[in-house]
């Protein structure tokens, strides 16, 4: 996973759902050049939300650790290769 503050995820491979060990994070769709604007997400009392950009379903996995993801290849690199 980066070291960013806030987590941040992709659905890079196109997964019909992302689940993920936060509630607040990043959203960034795909890897560079083809990602959207990276927005924060928050789901507040929700366990799920769709990306407004890019439609990917997030759905909070309490078991995971914050920064964690399923399946992992989701996790935002530290250095993308563009």
């Amino acid at each position: 996973m980066a070291d960013h503050g806030t987590p941040h995820f992709h659905n890079q491979p196109g997964v019909a759902r992302v689940r993920i060990g936060a509630k607040e994070f990043m959203c960034t769709g795909a890897l560079p050049p083809f990602d959207h604007p990276h927005i924060f997400i928050d789901m507040g009392d929700s366990d799920d939300v769709i990306c407004p950009y890019c439609s990917t379903h997030y759905v909070y996995d309490a078991s995971l650790a914050r920064g964690a993801c399923e399946p992992p290849e989701c996790a935002f690199p530290d250095k993308v290769s563009a």
